[in-house]
Parts: structure tokens; C-alpha cells; sequence
């Protein structure tokens, strides 16, 4: 009588065991992985500073205008120069006059205009002060300027005989540098008060420095600097 299958032994299988249903019977699905955070972005490339211009320097000045001045004034004018299209000579005080009176005419190009008129103090200079005229002519629409040396309390001849907007313009220089000029009419103070002591924009006049003995007797305060 041939013997009867025996029965599995409990417990246990040789077929691989089915994975565990998900939700609502689906097979499980494997977590999402995380997402990775996006990378910040590199740091963009500093640009390199631009270059740095040349420097502009005063170059040479030659015209037939310099020509006829030279000739006019031998000697007396020097340091022809153009710096930014605009030209410059220096003049000797003694012929200032005589060298405006010509650039002023016809023949000298009809500079009628004193544009403004300035000082620029060198003190360790013997001739400390530059005195810089700006002219400027109608007839060839363009700007020349000259210059001339002074030591200190040295006088310089007034132009404004030629240019009478020069008054106001010498009046000022005089006040803030302390430069006399020969033959001005009415050269006196014009932003401080006469009696005022010592010349403000002259380089060795403190910033804060003030006429002290002037601010009490005319204000009847006590200097606050």
C-alpha cells in the first residue's frame, strides 16, 4: 500500500513570501527619496576696475596771436601753454596793461570780456601769488588766459581801465589774498568788513581763525572758535 504525501512542515516555505500589500491592496511603493537642495550660485566674478586715464598735461602753445604778442612785448611773455583746448601765457606786471589794452583791440582778437579774475597763493614762493585773468572773446568764441606773478605786498596795475567788470573782480583778490593794485579806483573790502584783520584765503590763514578783537567790539560776543 503505497504511503500517503506528507504535509508541509508548518512554520515555514520554500517559495520567496509576497510582500505586504500597501493601501487599499496596492503592492507597497518605495518612499520618495528627498529632494535635493539646489545649490546657491557661485558668486559671480568681481569686474576688474577700469583702467585709469592718462593724466592730462599742458602741452605747447603756438599761434599767430603768441606770435604778434612776443613781438609786441619781447621778453615779457612767457610759459605759452594749451591745456584742455584753452591757452595760457604769463605776462610781466610791467606789461600787463599795455598787453591788455592790445588783446583787447581789433588787431588782438577782441577779447572784451573779463570773465573772472583770481589768485592762486604759492607761500613758499617768492613770488607767492599768481593773479589769473580769464578773457574771453565774442569775435573768435574762444577763452584765453593770463597770468602774473606777485610777491607779497607787491602792487600790481589795476585793468580796470580796461575792463571796468575788473572793480568788483580786483576788489575781491584784495580781500581775500590782500594784493594792492596801483591805480584801481576804490580798492577797499568787499566781503569783509574794512577793519577786518588778515586775509582769509591765504595758505597760511587757519580755517578756524577769526578777527577776535573785531567780533567782540562790533558784536559783543566772544569768539566761538
Amino acid at each position: 500500500m503505497a504511503d500517503e504525501p506528507k504535509a508541509p512542515p508548518t512554520g515555514g516555505s520554500s517559495e520567496t513570501p509576497a510582500k505586504p500589500a500597501g493601501p487599499a491592496g496596492s503592492p507597497a511603493a518605495t518612499p520618495p527619496k528627498a529632494a535635493a537642495s539646489p545649490k546657491p550660485p557661485a558668486p559671480a566674478a568681481k569686474a576688474a576696475p577700469p583702467a585709469a586715464k592718462p593724466a592730462v598735461k599742458p602741452e605747447p602753445w603756438s599761434s599767430p596771436l603768441l606770435d604778434e604778442l612776443q613781438k609786441l612785448f619781447p621778453g615779457a611773455i612767457t610759459d605759452p601753454l594749451v591745456f584742455r583746448n584753452q591757452p595760457s601765457v604769463t605776462v610781466d606786471k610791467e606789461s600787463l596793461l599795455a598787453a591788455c589794452e592790445f588783446l583787447k583791440s581789433d588787431e588782438g582778437g577782441e577779447y572784451s570780456l573779463l570773465t573772472d579774475h583770481t589768485a592762486v597763493d604759492y607761500p613758499k614762493r617768492e613770488k607767492r601769488f599768481d593773479l589769473v585773468y580769464h578773457l574771453y572773446s565774442f569775435k573768435r568764441n574762444d577763452r584765453l588766459r593770463l597770468k602774473v606773478l606777485a610777491a607779497d605786498g607787491e602792487k600790481v596795475p589795476s585793468v580796470v581801465s580796461v575792463w571796468p567788470t575788473a572793480n568788483w573782480l580786483e576788489r575781491e583778490v584784495y580781500d581775500m589774498f590782500g594784493v594792492p593794485y596801483e591805480g584801481h579806483p576804490d580798492l577797499r573790502r568787499i566781503l569783509l568788513p574794512d577793519e577786518w584783520t588778515g586775509h582769509p584765503l591765504r595758505k597760511d590763514y587757519d580755517i578756524l581763525k577769526q578777527d577776535d578783537a573785531w567780533v567782540e567790539a562790533n558784536l559783543g560776543i566772544k569768539s566761538g572758535q
